[in-house]
């Protein structure tokens, strides 16, 4: 096919960043081309080097960049030969009339990419005052008009709301809405869904096919996930440490991958039809040798009540001034969790699912003593007498924080860039008095082999790994002092698909070996059910649902347990979304659930009902438990 029948055309492209000591080679000879009309997916690991592509396209490449090659674009809109883009001068008249009008990206982290001193509104519109001779009112009338268009219900409001006062999902569709102004013919979505939901995730994905079918726009989708890939690419380019090591159709790319690192890929993301005890196969595993850490082994570990952990009850109020820089204004009050009661049995994995602002974090940092709720009783009993883990005082309540431990969500901000892994892993054991100095380093050193990182990493700092490595320090940190729980709160959504497959089988060998229990707290369903042995469905500060992995999984009852697992995008040509049923989905908005799951005015409460088998849904008070059961 000549050049002159693709949008854009790469060629022999080399990229070259010069660092303190030498080079680092970004990308290596990479050829790919893109058709007018497309979505071509760009799929690889974090560092494989597609953003950088990315860049060279739109001409932002930063200065310590060497770039070689062709970037040839074919404009549509003109009858001349293609435009090399890398032949036009980096900040000239030529590249920047095509940037933001021609070419256009949307970025991976909407809230960075928003200014937050302007409003969403003149953050659109000034793309059409660079670009066109548009006056004022034209202006806001065309962005008020693609303002609806990407999904603001009342865009004359939206236009003037700063990016603060959005939501992930309405930041992103603003984002959108800014790249889509001047109708490109190639659309850049470097990770779009990334940061989002599941639910907001489907109805982004939604938003972008159908914009790129009305504008006949092409699109370079740049992404790991290949779920996403699935539903919207229409041809496929895999990378691989800088370098093309697979491309073509989407049904070629899905149905006969040829190349050693896409089989691997495909076999690292968890799915739904993973059978009993079936492992994910990470690119790179992680040999993990816990044995009996510390002296523990998971025999002992499983001794004693049943139950370990006993939440009834709890509820959490937020409250929010709304006042004038005077004064003044009244209080709103927001629920973030809402009469929360469930167990954690010992030995076993509780997932806790939901969207974002649903309450999950909430209730663990209940659970760590980190946030006082306003009312109910969280009950710890390891066998040693049960203990209120929300009264306890004093060396009573350090005990208690040695019992339960958090692995946390962002394994960058949630280690001190200051301290040696050293000093991380032993902090614990200094603060509760555990052993010597030298017994000490001996415990890091285990822990370190526990999680599967070298021994002479051990006086290194954070900014030298890798952010699996930087989260397994975190799972060998909320290990040093053996506790009973382990809380995992979104463990793994900040990590490529093949990292994640090394920690979520990480995880559970270390649950195995040490007969940890855990609560797993994720808005990822397909990990959540690779990982629980139960699992409960948060939605507006309550748990809507809870069941066994396997019964709520095939067989969910509440409309918005439905609604997350129809969002979750397969990574199977064969189970694409159905994004007819998604735009009638009930997700969070209680007025289109059934009546019977609603609040009712007179008094009929909801409550929690029993189906059988250890499985309960949030239903009003009147309704036989009989109707609701699948």
């Amino acid at each position: 096919m000549t050049s002159g029948a693709d949008l854009l055309r790469v060629e022999g492209l080399r990229i070259t960043f010069s660092v303190l000591g030498g080079e680092v080679q970004a990308v290596n000879n990479a050829n790919f081309r893109i058709l007018p009309g497309k979505v071509t997916a760009l799929v690889g690991e974090s560092g494989s080097g597609k953003s950088a592509i990315s860049q060279a396209v739109m001409g932002i490449l930063p200065n310590v960049a060497k770039v070689g090659g062709k970037i040839l674009f074919n404009d549509p809109t003109t009858a001349a030969k293609p435009i090399d883009l890398l032949s036009l001068e980096r900040e000239g008249e030529e590249i920047r009339s095509l940037r933001g009008t021609r070419i256009s990206k949307i970025f991976q982290e909407p809230m960075t990419s928003l200014s937050p001193l302007h409003t969403i509104g003149n953050q659109i519109s000034e793309v059409l005052k660079i670009h066109t001779d548009a006056e004022k009112a034209e202006r806001r009338a065309r962005t008020e008009e693609l303002l609806g268009y990407v999904g603001f219900a009342n865009p004359k409001r939206a236009y003037d709301m700063y990016p603060f006062e959005l939501s992930g999902g309405m930041r992103q569709r603003a984002m959108i809405a800014m790249a889509l102004i001047c109708r490109p013919a190639l659309l850049i979505a470097d990770e779009p869904t990334t940061a989002l939901d599941v639910t907001v995730q489907a109805q982004i994905l939604k938003l972008l096919r159908e914009l790129q079918v009305k504008l006949n726009m092409a699109m370079l989708l740049i992404t790991h996930d290949l779920g996403v890939v699935a539903n919207m690419a229409d041809e496929v380019v895999v990378i691989y440490h800088g370098q093309i090591v697979e491309a073509g159709p989407v049904e070629a790319i899905f149905r006969n991958p040829q190349h050693p690192y896409l089989k691997g890929l495909m076999a690292a993301v968890p799915h739904f039809d993973m059978k009993p005890g079936e492992r994910l196969k990470a690119l790179r595993e992680v040999p993990v040798k816990a044995g009996t850490l510390l002296g523990t082994s998971a025999a002992d570990r499983r001794t004693g009540p049943d139950v370990l952990l006993s939440v009834r009850n709890v509820s959490k109020t937020y409250g929010t001034r709304k006042s004038s820089w005077f004064g003044g204004g009244e209080d709103t009050l927001h629920r973030a969790v809402d009469d929360v009661s469930f167990d954690i049995r010992r030995g076993e994995c509780l997932g806790l699912v939901g969207e974002s602002g649903c309450g999950k974090t909430t209730v663990s940092k209940i659970l760590m003593r980190a946030v006082t709720p306003d009312q109910g009783s969280v009950i710890f009993d390891n066998g040693e007498g049960s203990v209120d883990v929300l009264k306890v005082q004093g060396d009573d309540l350090k005990a208690m924080r040695s019992k339960i431990q958090m692995v946390f969500q962002d394994p960058v901000s949630s280690l001190s860039p200051r301290m040696t892994v050293k000093n991380i892993l032993s902090e614990p054991l200094e603060i509760h008095g555990r052993g010597t100095g030298k017994s000490r380093e001996e415990t890091v050193r285990s822990l370190l082999q526990a999680v599967g990182l070298d021994q002479r990493f051990i006086n290194r700092y954070p900014h030298s790994f890798s952010g699996g490595q930087r989260q397994r320090i975190g799972i060998a940190r909320a290990l040093a002092l053996v506790p009973e729980l382990l809380i995992c709160d979104e463990p793994v959504s900040a990590l490529d698909v093949s990292v994640q497959a090394q920690i979520l089988n990480l995880l559970k060998d270390l649950q195995k070996e040490l007969g940890l229990t855990c609560l797993f707290i994720s808005h990822n369903l397909a990990v959540v059910d690779y990982m629980a042995d139960r699992i409960a469905v948060m939605c507006a500060g309550r748990i809507v649902e809870l069941a066994p992995r396997e019964v709520l999984m095939r067989n969910p009852v509440h409309p918005y347990t439905k609604s997350l697992l129809a969002a979750v995008p397969y990574p199977d040509l064969d189970r694409p979304l159905d994004f007819e049923l998604l735009k009638d989905s009930e997700g969070s908005d209680m007025r289109r659930w059934g009546p019977q799951f609603r609040d009712d005015d007179a008094g009929d409460a909801l409550i929690p009902a029993d189906l059988g088998g250890d499985h309960i849904v949030l239903a009003r008070r009147s309704v036989d438990a009989r109707e609701l059961r699948p």
